[in-house]
């Protein structure tokens, strides 16, 4: 039986149906247009565009996800004072990167379905990049369609539960990637070496675990002699700051520390407390060397500039680098001293929830998830019980 319909375009026949909406300041009726290759599918786009009336729910035709998206980032999350800098460039990162002229990016928001992120995610893997990435990518769009949800524009948010996956390799073809760290030769080199201002940084490292931001980010005064102990208050990252008119530029900033738990207090190493003092020396001798030209706003910070600024991480990196060429030390980023000490808790059967919480780590699962292979090694040297007590037959 042939389909019936009402309506040509472009030669191919169509079933149109004409909905009134509304009514215009003159008084006439506001129409909308439905069509489909049948009477029941145009029926079908009527039905489901009165229900999401029904719901709230806003037209979402002309509303693209990147163009949208952007606009969240920007006029929303940016204006909203509850995100740190570093937090807004990673995700301004990730909007550039992955969202703005992705295959996703161009389609409407009423388009949009899991599926088809679906099938971007898979393309992104087959691409290369880590399923961490690809999560981070889906953590960040999720957060932007639960807004688009709360705004009426769409009904249910395609990420939501498991309504996409994140790609992962298969089982057997995982390896297990151990944390790098130094061996003791090259921290016996780090320890002999002249000393210096990086070796000083180095070694607060080492001897806490605090990253590297926390330890540039310390004042004199957070440092407890009677107590033995450090409070750790803030973090100094170099970052991408985006000014009241969205342009961006380098800069160094004060910031609270990475999570909840980074903000703690740790023990003191006694070891440290004489590196303190000739911390201090080397920023009294490198003002007054500096002369007027030094920066008088950062004098109660431990660590400083040749001037009195707030180092910058970048910097740091370079100095860190040139450090470890000239001991003869393969390249590690500094971040493997932090790692170091916690292998080096774990060798000597300081409790995981102990390191955890050294570490600031945000919850116990995310260190025993970096510190795996430490942990399995650890735990291969336990006793054998049931051995151990027939020697003692």
């Amino acid at each position: 039986m042939a389909i019936k319909t009402n309506f040509i375009s472009n030669g191919k026949k169509y079933y149109r149906i004409n909905y009134d909406i509304d009514i215009d300041a003159n008084g006439k009726r506001i129409r909308k247009q439905f069509v489909g290759k049948s009477r029941k599918e145009a029926e079908k786009k009527k039905l489901d565009y009165i229900n999401k009336m029904n719901l709230g729910l806003k037209n979402a035709k002309n509303m693209w996800l990147a163009q949208t998206l952007k606009s969240w980032l920007f006029e929303f999350v940016k204006m909203s004072g509850n995100i740190k800098p570093t937090t807004f460039a990673r995700y301004e990162g990730l909007y550039r990167n992955y969202i703005e002229k992705s295959s996703i990016g161009s389609m409407s928001l009423d388009k949009l379905e899991s599926i088809q992120i679906q099938r971007y995610y898979n393309k992104l893997f087959k691409q290369g990049k880590s399923s961490n990435q690809i999560n981070y990518v889906n953590k960040f769009l999720k957060q932007f369609l639960n807004y688009a949800v709360d705004c009426g524009y769409i009904l249910k948010n395609p990420c939501d539960g498991k309504r996409v996956v994140i790609p992962k390799k298969e089982l057997n073809e995982i390896v297990e990637k151990a944390v790098p760290v130094f061996t003791d030769e090259e921290l016996s080199k780090i320890l002999n070496s002249d000393n210096c201002k990086i070796k000083y940084i180095a070694l607060f490292s080492l001897s806490t675990g605090m990253r590297r931001g926390e330890i540039i980010g310390l004042k004199e005064n957070d440092i407890d002699y009677k107590t033995k102990e450090i409070h750790i208050k803030r973090t100094v990252a170099t970052t991408t700051i985006f000014d009241n008119e969205n342009k961006k530029s380098k800069q160094t900033i004060v910031q609270e520390p990475k999570t909840k738990n980074s903000k703690r207090t740790i023990p003191l190493p006694a070891s440290l407390v004489g590196l303190i003092k000739d911390t201090i020396k080397i920023k009294k001798s490198e003002k007054l060397k500096a002369g007027d030209s030094y920066c008088k706003n950062n004098l109660d910070y431990l660590f400083l500039s040749e001037i009195g600024n707030l180092i910058n991480a970048g910097n740091l990196d370079k100095t860190w680098s040139k450090f470890l060429n000239r001991l003869d030390i393969p390249h590690k980023k500094f971040h493997a001293l932090r790692h170091t000490y916690a292998t080096k808790q774990f060798e000597n059967n300081i409790p995981l929830k102990t390191v955890s919480m050294l570490l600031g780590h945000s919850s116990i699962e995310i260190t025993a998830n970096i510190y795996t292979h430490v942990l399995k090694r650890e735990k291969e040297k336990s006793i054998d019980i049931l051995s151990y007590i027939k020697t003692m037959v």
